[in-house]
């Protein structure tokens, strides 16, 4: 009993230090300021989001055109409510962030407004997304051999739930939403190991092969029909700083891909000024950060490899 009695005499004290690190260290707490959106919201609209993408495939199945359009609609309403409270959240903490203004006292801007506005706009893209990822997952077909058909690719494959999170991403990016298109991505970077920033901009036919390390800056630029492999980092070179030594932002920093280039495992190509020309072929472990013109092969001399008899 002596333990319970030290633990009630501790456990207060190391609760006051604590809290006393949040008046000291504020840069990593988020107290008494607008809320910020639930990491656990986010990804229910992603799961939400992939089952009206790829119906049949997810949580519901026996779906037919006789009920689909039901399952459909309530889920779009759902999804309207959850994103509109989401990107609200967003909009309203970037705003005082930037502004230096608390939230009690933000009346400028009628942020429910705008978040319904952009949430219903989201939606009405998603049949477009559905038909570029119907691209996407015949490109795996057609890229990889070991695959037995598409359903096999939209059930298993990590390339595909990558890209597929990353066009949905990028579709907020590009209605400048804060916060929830990296957070649907860093998601993803974590269920597959594969880090796409949502501003990069993939065309249709994109194939990632087994995926794992893969990474893709946020000013990529990728035209239709490219295929990478493992390890592959679409990256930057050194970062530009201004005069009081702060990073500049906003500047093309990650390399351009041509249409049907192919990257193999473990290649890196780094630069804003780099264009890897169309039909192109980069071999492992390339490390490329100049431009090359189409049709150009680029490979690593063999080693020179040795044999001798174990002992």
């Amino acid at each position: 009993m002596a333990s319970d009695f030290r633990r009630k005499e501790i456990l207060p004290q190391i609760t006051e230090q604590i809290v006393e690190s949040y008046h000291d260290i504020g840069t990593i707490n988020h107290l008494g300021h607008c809320p910020l959106p639930s990491y656990s919201a986010v990804v229910g609209l992603l799961e939400d989001l992939t089952e009206i993408l790829y119906p049949g495939y997810r949580r519901r199945q026996n779906l037919h055109f006789g009920n689909v359009v039901y399952h459909v609609g309530d889920l779009l309403d759902s999804l309207h409510d959850s994103l509109t409270q989401q990107i609200c959240r967003a909009l309203r903490h970037d705003f005082t962030t930037r502004t230096d203004t608390q939230c009690e006292n933000v009346v400028e801007r009628d942020f429910e407004a705008d978040a319904q506005e952009i949430a219903i706009d989201f939606l009405k893209c998603l049949p477009a997304v559905r038909a570029i990822l119907a691209r996407d997952v015949q490109a795996a077909f057609d890229g990889d051999p070991a695959a037995g058909n598409l359903d096999e690719i939209i059930f298993s494959y990590p390339g595909l739930q990558a890209i597929t999170v990353h066009r949905l991403a990028h579709e907020l990016y590009r209605r400048k939403v804060p916060f929830i298109p990296r957070m649907m991505s860093e998601w993803s970077h974590a269920q597959t190991g594969i880090d796409i920033h949502p501003g990069a901009t993939i065309g249709h036919s994109f194939f990632i092969d087994h995926g794992t390390g893969v990474v893709i800056g946020e000013t990529c630029d990728i035209h239709p029909h490219v295929k990478i492999y493992q390890g592959v980092t679409l990256g930057a070179l050194s970062f530009a700083k201004d005069g009081e030594g702060k990073l500049i932002r906003g500047q093309k920093r990650h390399p351009t891909i041509g249409e049907g280039v192919v990257i193999y495992a473990n290649a890196t190509i780094l630069g804003g000024d780099t264009v890897v020309g169309a039909q192109s072929v980069i071999g492992a472990s390339v490390s490329l950060t100049k431009s090359i013109p189409p049709n150009t092969i680029v490979t690593i001399e063999k080693p020179s490899l040795k044999f001798r008899e174990a002992s």
